[in-house]
């Protein structure tokens, strides 16, 4: 009989907690309401202070600002901020905005507005309505941004909102304040203000000319004061001219405040202003645009909630030809004016949705696993990598013929973000509780432009950088057979009746020794490429407690029987990676090291986050099911490490990281706030710290900031949603990693479209995936993983070993070498082909189809060597 294990003892002790849950309950709540009577009375409404926000103006002469390399020239006209980039090894030139806008006859005025723009916000009025702006109606046209250049880069200081321009001159001046300004001046310079600049003394007023009283009101320092009072005479022109004066002596923006306080005719502009940086500069090849959140200015109460960069960069017109390119899956192709305005537009949260961020029902979860986009000519392209605040990012993309006649592909990012409250019926408008901060981090775009119209070019070009900045980690493949993943189940939770008490314990479908023995048989019969994934191994099974504490799951074996699977697998030369959640937190009580209130993130409002699976049905929250909890960012990256440590004690490859490059959320925390866009930068740094340690790393999905610190993804999404806006889907992605990381598709057997994941798989250069237990599925009966009912290994055996062995008989000598080419012959038969000259030609129609003199049947794959 084995000896009970830590999985057992746990068991006992969820029996103790259930007695005591009555105490600890009661006393938790006793807490709770004592910190709030303490909040409230210690706690004092101190009113902040408003922000002025100052309202930038142009004051330029109005030159052409140039920044130019060996390969590009970047020409910018201060008067409008607009600006264009020669690609010097082309000639082609790429404008910040379309030539033709005013003979636009699909757009109205507003649409044309917002054509202009090179940048975009939304904000949130009092109520909670968004407001868009668009920077050319609210700022290019009337010249309030401020353009500064060190030769190197070039900042623009826009100010949007319904505002006059501002400058920083005294509207109205004491005497002797004005005089001691004009005593710092030369000659010219006072000449020049005393023309425009009159004074008043109240008692010496020519009463003829001046209304004594209207002029008190106007200026009641007058009673006191002499004043020097600006001339209504004084034009724009002027009043920049002044402005440069008055710098040079040393008049300052706060002396500027003060002043505009002696003038009581100034009509106060209550419009919200907001304050945008962009700054542009060179870099080799690529233009970089940055925009600093640290720099932006905005009323507390008119929150900016997104905003997007260069809308109409690169759009194409009504008889242009050329496509968008988007990451949707593996990448997609949007074709210019394709005619499908009935059709949604395209948009697609990269990284998929926050968690962190409180939703209702889920129809849909849009995902972008990479973060680029890009747009052809035919000729000529470009794509657009977001190296900062990707984490933030939306990919959106329209065709011509909608509201406006281009087809344009930007990135939009979140800014503030925000959630609604319920407050039931004691308030008639929305009511919404926002971010409280703003990270101090920078949004990046780098667009890199290519020789070529072709999307294969742009994907090696995509390539270039990951090698460039990764190519420490993304080492090329030495692999000659095709790789396969075989995803092992080992338990899973089930509710079984103990004594009367419906009680959950662990359901044993592949014990560590049916494994080993899973693993060996698999190997004798030539899957020498063998990956193996071993999910629900410990704390409780496949849904598994928090990570803390570590224990096998004692119905599978004992940890000396797992680390014989581990060395068996090492010893015939397969990978074996433990499988294991670090993001969430299923099934965990105080006695698993989880309490909910210190270890949870927390919602904007404040919240904590836990988190209940939906509805495919009604889309809603299924009732019945028990919620999870987001663990905050520092103990998801100290579960990551606590998983690593156990891979290496039980002697597997690495961990598998189950969510990490899945799912990336940010913490609401009032104490302690992580950002998306941090919890991003930490969970990468983790990642290469384990494979600078020597560990190999697995995960599911390959979020692109996982993917290249990672030697295998699993589960890869090849071909995303079928929109119908989209033309065409492409191994972009694909193309630039394949041969330095394998990957592999959905699991063949559970994907319940087994014919076309082996066909997407043959297309996109993918290992195969099966997902196998050593029980029958009848023991799943009155379970929650119904996934799994194709996962019986005894069933799956004979159809998994016939199509591996011609997978790999055809395909096994390609995973070494680069994609090279990749062409959609028609709308279901494609052709990838790869460095050493093999085609491999797929046909997803149901008759045979010949291509280059070659059948490719119905339904298959056919390599060309």
């Amino acid at each position: 009989m084995r000896k009970r294990s830590a999985e057992q003892k746990r068991e006992r002790r969820n029996e103790v907690f259930k007695t005591l849950r009555g105490l600890i309950v009661p006393g938790i709540i006793a807490l709770i309401i004592g910190g709030v009577m303490l909040f409230a009375f210690t706690y004092k409404n101190v009113e902040e202070e408003e922000q002025v926000i100052p309202v930038n103006g142009y004051i330029g002469d109005g030159q052409e600002i140039v920044l130019e390399n060996d390969q590009l020239r970047f020409t910018f006209d201060p008067a409008t901020t607009y600006f264009t980039v020669l690609v010097k090894s082309s000639g082609k030139i790429w404008t910040a905005i379309p030539d033709d806008v005013d003979s636009d006859t699909i757009a109205m005025s507003s649409e044309k507005g917002h054509i202009r723009s090179t940048l975009n916000l939304t904000y949130s009025d009092d109520i909670g309505a968004e407001v868009p702006l668009n920077n050319f109606t609210y700022s290019i046209e009337n010249q309030t941004f401020d353009v500064e250049t060190d030769g190197e880069s070039i900042i623009v200081h826009y100010s949007i909102g319904k505002a006059q321009k501002e400058f920083v001159i005294p509207p109205v001046c004491t005497a002797e304040e004005f005089e001691a300004l004009l005593a710092l001046a030369d000659q010219t310079q006072t000449s020049f203000i005393q023309q425009y600049y009159k004074k008043f003394d109240i008692n010496k007023i020519d009463e003829k000319k001046y209304d004594k009283k209207e002029l008190l009101e106007k200026y009641p320092a007058l009673a006191d004061h002499v004043l020097y009072i600006l001339r209504d005479t004084a034009t724009d022109a002027v009043k920049a001219k002044l402005q440069g004066i008055f710098e040079g002596l040393g008049y300052t923006y706060e002396m500027y405040l003060a002043d505009k306080e002696l003038d009581l005719s100034i009509v106060t502009n209550d419009n919200p202003i907001f304050n945008v940086d962009l700054i542009y500069r060179l870099d080799g090849g690529s233009l970089i645009v940055e925009m600093p959140y640290s720099s932006m200015l905005y009323p507390k109460e008119r929150p900016i909630l997104n905003i997007d960069v260069l809308p109409f960069f690169g759009a194409g017109g009504m008889d242009d030809e050329g496509f968008m390119f988007v990451p949707e899956g593996g990448g997609a192709l949007i074709n210019f004016n394709n005619g499908k305005i009935s059709q949604n537009v395209y948009y697609a949260n990269v990284y998929g949705w926050d968690m962190c961020h409180q939703r209702d029902a889920v129809v849909h979860n849009t995902n972008a696993v990479f973060n680029t986009f890009g747009i052809s000519d035919g000729h000529d392209s470009f794509i657009c990598t977001i190296e900062g605040g990707s984490a933030y990012a939306a990919i959106e993309a329209d065709i011509a013929g909608r509201f406006n006649s281009y087809n344009f592909v930007n990135a939009e990012y979140g800014v503030l973000e925000r959630e609604q409250y319920n407050v039931g019926s004691i308030a008639n408008n929305q009511v919404y509780v926002y971010q409280e901060f703003l990270p101090d981090e920078v949004i990046s775009q780098r667009y890199t432009f290519i020789d070529s119209g072709s999307y294969v070019d742009m994907a090696e070009g995509y390539r270039d950088y990951l090698l460039a900045n990764y190519g420490d980690y993304m080492k090329p493949q030495t692999d000659t057979q095709a790789p396969v993943v075989i995803e092992i189940v080992g338990a899973v939770d089930k509710v079984r009746q103990i004594v009367g008490v419906p009680v959950s314990r662990p359901l044993e479908l592949t014990t560590y020794d049916e494994a080993r023995d899973i693993v060996s048989t698999l190997n004798s019969e030539g899957m020498n490429n063998m990956i193996v994934k071993l999910t629900g191994w410990c704390n409780g099974g496949v849904n598994q407690a928090i990570l803390k504490d570590i224990d096998t799951v004692w119905a599978l074996g004992s940890a000396s029987d797992l680390k014989k699977l581990c060395q068996t697998a090492s010893e015939l030369g397969c990978q074996i990676y433990l499988d294991g959640i670090t993001e969430y937190a299923y099934n965990s009580d105080i006695f698993d090291g989880f309490f909910a209130f210190a270890d949870s993130s927390r919602f904007i409002s404040r919240e904590l986050s836990q988190l209940y699976p939906y509805s495919t049905v009604t889309y809603g929250i299924r009732d019945g099911l028990d919620g999870h909890y987001l663990l905050h960012e520092q103990l998801v990256i100290e579960m990551m490490n606590n998983l690593y440590k156990a891979s290496n004690k039980y002697g597997a490859t690495g961990p598998c990281f189950q969510d990490i490059g899945t799912d990336l959320s940010s913490d609401f925390s009032r104490s302690n706030p992580v950002s998306r866009e941090q919890s991003l930068v930490d969970q990468s740094a983790q990642l290469r710290a384990v494979r600078d340690n020597g560990t190999n790393v697995m995960i599911n999905s390959g979020n692109i900031y996982a993917a290249v610190y990672s030697n295998v993804i699993s589960r890869v999404d090849l071909k995303g949603s079928e929109y119908t806006i989209l033309d065409e889907t492409v191994p972009f992605l694909e193309i630039a990693i394949h041969g330095y990381i394998t990957y592999t598709g959905e699991p063949v057997n559970i994907s319940g479209r087994e014919t076309d994941s082996i066909l997407e798989c043959a297309e996109y250069g993918a290992g195969l995936c099966y997902n196998v237990m050593a029980e029958d599925v009848e023991a799943l009966q009155k379970t929650l993983y119904p996934m799994y009912y194709g996962s019986s290994y005894e069933a799956v055996h004979d159809r998994m070993l016939e199509t591996y062995t011609r997978y790999n008989n055809e395909l096994g000598h390609i995973f070494n070498q680069q994609m090279t080419g990749h062409e959609n012959i028609t709308s279901f038969v494609s052709c990838t082909e790869y460095a050493d000259g093999t085609r491999v030609y797929v046909n997803y129609g149901y008759t045979d189809y010949v291509a280059d003199g070659i059948t490719i049947p119905a339904r298959d794959y056919k390599v060309v060597k």
